[in-house]
C-alpha cells in the first residue's frame, strides 16, 4: 500500500504541475464562458434583426391579415404598378416584395401571389407568409361550406389532454424527456471525463515505456500496483481540474450575466399567485406556461442528493473500468499512432450509451432497451443516470435493477483490471512490435 500511495502521489503531482495542465485548467473556463456569452450575444443580435417586407395588394382580400410579427414588419404600397413597386423595394432596401394580384376570388389571389427578393428568401419568412395565405384559404373554403368565422376560430383552437398519475399528481408532455436530459447531463460528463483522462493514462504509460523508465520502476513495484497507481493518480488530477472548472465557470458566468444586465433568477422563478391559492390550481390557471410550470415542479422533485451520490458511484466505477483498458492499450503499443485500431472499440459503447440511451429513455424509460443498456456494465454509467431522475422504487428504477447494475459494474471492473493487468505486465516490456488482437489474446494466457 505504501508503494501504491507513492505512485498515486507521483502521478498526481506530475499532472497538476504540468504547464499545459495548469494553463488549460484556468483557460478552459474562460473559453467556455466566453463561447456561451458570444452565442447569447449573437443570438440576441440575430433576434433583433428586423426584416421589412413590402406588400403590393391589388386585391380586395388579405387587407388586415399581414400584421407585424417577431422579426418581420410589413409596409403596404399603394397606387403603384408591379415594376414600380419592385424598384421602390430595391431602392429603399426592403427585404422583399409580396405581390397579391387583382382577382375575383381569394383562391385566384393566393394562386397568383409572388414573393420577390434579391436572393433566395429565408425559409422562416416564406413559411410565415404561406401560413397567412393558408389560413385565409382555409377560412374561405369553410365559409363556402356554411361555417361562420366564429366557428372557424373555435375550430382552430388547440387542444391538450389533461394528464395525471394514479396518485393524483399532474403530469404533462416532456416530463420524461426533461428527466432524461438532466440525467443525461451527468452521463455526458462521465463520458467526456473517460475520453479525456483515460487518454491521459494511456499517454502516460506510452511515455514511460518509450523512455525506458518503466524498466527501472517495475524492478521494485508490481505491474498491477503501477497500473492502479496511474489510474487513481490521473483520476484525482482530473477531479481536481473538473472541480476548478465548475467553480470558476460558474463564477465567470454569474459575472457575465451581471455585466449583460440579465437576472439569472428569471430562469427558475415562478409567477406569484394570490395568497392562499393552491399551487396546483395556480399552475393549471397558466394555460400557455402550464408545461413549463410542470417541468419546473418536476425539477424540484428530482432527488438531487441521490442523483449526485449515484453519479459519484457510476463515475468512479465507469472510469476505473475504461481507464484500465486505456492503460492496457498504452502498455501494448510503442507510440500513440498504433493506438487508433484499439480506441474505437472503447469509445463505441460510450457512443451507444449516449445515443441509444437518449432515444430509448425518452420514449420508454422502463422499456427493454433502456433497462438492458442501464444494466450492461459498459453502458450503465450513462444510461442508468438518465433513468435515475425518475426516482428509485415505484414509478422509477426498480431496486433490483439498480443493485444488479452496480454489482455488475464492480464485477466487471475486477475482471477487466485482472485481464488488463496481464496485458500490462507483458506489454510494458515489449518493444518494436505492433500488437494485434490475436497477440493481445495470447498475452492474456501468460
Amino acid at each position: 500500500m505504501y508503494k501504491l500511495g507513492l505512485i498515486i502521489r507521483r502521478e498526481y503531482l506530475a499532472k497538476v504541475r504540468n504547464k499545459s495542465f495548469v494553463i488549460m485548467t484556468f483557460l478552459s473556463p474562460i473559453l467556455l464562458v466566453g463561447m456561451v456569452v458570444l452565442i447569447a450575444y449573437l443570438t440576441k443580435i440575430n433576434d433583433n434583426e428586423k426584416r421589412i417586407l413590402a406588400i403590393l395588394n391589388e386585391s380586395a382580400f388579405f387587407q388586415q391579415d399581414f400584421n407585424p410579427q417577431p422579426g418581420i414588419s410589413y409596409v403596404s404600397l399603394r397606387s403603384l404598378s408591379l415594376e414600380e413597386a419592385k424598384d421602390s423595394t430595391l431602392s429603399v432596401g426592403y427585404y422583399g416584395l409580396l405581390h397579391l394580384p387583382d382577382a375575383e376570388t381569394l383562391e385566384q389571389v393566393a394562386m397568383g401571389a409572388f414573393f420577390y427578393s434579391r436572393e433566395a428568401p429565408s425559409t422562416v419568412v416564406l413559411e410565415r407568409i404561406e401560413r397567412i395565405l393558408e389560413r385565409g384559404l382555409r377560412s374561405s373554403r369553410l365559409e363556402a361550406l356554411g361555417m361562420s368565422p366564429e366557428d372557424y376560430a373555435e375550430l382552430e383552437s388547440r387542444y391538450e389532454i389533461n394528464t395525471a398519475t394514479f396518485t393524483g399528481e399532474r403530469s404533462g408532455k416532456g416530463i420524461n424527456e426533461f428527466k432524461a436530459l438532466v440525467g443525461g447531463g451527468f452521463g455526458y460528463l462521465i463520458m467526456m471525463f473517460i475520453i479525456i483522462y483515460g487518454g491521459f493514462v494511456m499517454r502516460s504509460v506510452i511515455e514511460e515505456k518509450t523512455s525506458r523508465i518503466i524498466e527501472i520502476i517495475i524492478s521494485s513495484v508490481k505491474p498491477f500496483q503501477l497500473m492502479l497507481g496511474k489510474i487513481i493518480g490521473t483520476s484525482l488530477a482530473g477531479v481536481t481540474q473538473f472541480a476548478i472548472w465548475i467553480f470558476s465557470a460558474t463564477l465567470l458566468l454569474m459575472v457575465a450575466l451581471l455585466l449583460l444586465d440579465l437576472d439569472p433568477s428569471l430562469l427558475w422563478e415562478r409567477p406569484a399567485g394570490p395568497p392562499g391559492l393552491d399551487p396546483k390550481l395556480m399552475a393549471a390557471s397558466f394555460q400557455g406556461d402550464e408545461t413549463t410550470l410542470l417541468i419546473l415542479e418536476e425539477f424540484q422533485k428530482i432527488p438531487m442528493a441521490m442523483l449526485v451520490l449515484f453519479f459519484l458511484v457510476y463515475f468512479i466505477l465507469g472510469y476505473l473500468i475504461y481507464s484500465s483498458i486505456y492503460a492496457a492499450i498504452g502498455a501494448a503499443v510503442d507510440n500513440e499512432t498504433d493506438t487508433q485500431q484499439f480506441i474505437f472499440p472503447i469509445i463505441l459503447p460510450l457512443m451507444l450509451a449516449i445515443y441509444v440511451g437518449f432515444f430509448s429513455v425518452f420514449s420508454n424509460p422502463h422499456g427493454p432497451i433502456a433497462v438492458g443498456f442501464s444494466i450492461f456494465p459498459l453502458t450503465s454509467p450513462i444510461v442508468m443516470l438518465m433513468r435515475l431522475p425518475g426516482g428509485i422504487g415505484e414509478g422509477g428504477v426498480p431496486v433490483w435493477q439498480l443493485v444488479a447494475s452496480v454489482m455488475l459494474l464492480i464485477g466487471t471492473f475486477l475482471g477487466i483490471v485482472y485481464l488488463a493487468a496481464k496485458i500490462y505486465r507483458v506489454g510494458i516490456l515489449m518493444y518494436g512490435k505492433k500488437p494485434s488482437y490475436k497477440e493481445l489474446f495470447k498475452w492474456l494466457k501468460y
